[in-house]
């Protein structure tokens, strides 16, 4: 256990120190942007693969106590799947190289009417369902990382790009909403159900069949 404690304390502190902070532009300042952004994916996903390992060797597979609510734990999980498939196979000014998105007349499109940050909920979205219907230790360390890091790390990324991009930030994010479904609740977007295509639904929908038939084989668990 001290091990995933050490694992989800370093992938923390490498994404809410580094990442999201000022300290980013002193590293970038000395090394250039992409010399940075490739040592800092490189060094993530091998803190990614030890938090993994780690969370392997300290999780012991046990039913969830909420047996009677797993359909909502399926629902919620699919909308996770949605939100994190479609914000991977959508362009937008959040996503690495998407600034540029920002001068478009329509900056928001997809599933970025509904969030800025869809990958990031969708990952907050799996991992608080997990923690929730599964609240050993070892699963509140691991995806209590998830959490904190994909919840903060949506606010740190609307701060960073406030800073670069100034006036086109504050267009885009006066049409949009960080929060899933704010803008269209205020009324200052609306939801297009054409701009999604059909492609992209049907991924999401076979990544979750995916998900579901695996879910056991891998983690010990039927998934609902």
């Amino acid at each position: 256990m001290t091990n995933l404690a050490l694992a989800a304390l370093a992938f923390a502190a490498m994404h809410l120190l580094v990442s999201g902070t000022a300290l980013r532009g002193v590293v970038v300042a000395r090394m250039g942007e992409r010399a940075f952004q490739g040592l800092f994916s490189l060094a993530s996903a091998v803190v990614l693969g030890w938090l993994i390992w780690a969370y392997g060797k300290a999780r012991v597979p046990a039913p969830t106590q909420l047996l009677e609510l797993r359909w909502l734990a399926a629902v919620l999980i699919f909308a996770a799947f949605a939100f994190i498939v479609l914000g991977l196979l959508t362009p937008g000014p959040t996503v690495v190289g998407g600034e540029k998105l920002l001068s478009r007349e329509t900056p928001a499109r997809g599933i970025h009417r509904v969030t800025r940050h869809p990958f990031l909920w969708g990952v907050a979205l799996w991992a608080l369902v997990h923690a929730i219907y599964n609240p050993q230790t070892a699963n509140l360390l691991f995806f209590g990382t998830f959490i904190v890091v994909a919840g903060a790390g949506t606010f740190s990324l609307d701060a960073k790009r406030a800073r670069v991009h100034g006036e086109l930030w504050q267009r885009y994010a006066g049409i949009t909403s960080n929060i899933p479904f704010a803008a269209i609740a205020q009324g200052r977007n609306t939801l297009v159900l054409g701009e999604f295509g059909w492609l992209k639904p049907g991924i999401v929908v076979a990544a979750f069949a995916a998900f579901a038939v695996l879910h056991a084989r891998f983690f010990g668990l039927p998934p609902f």
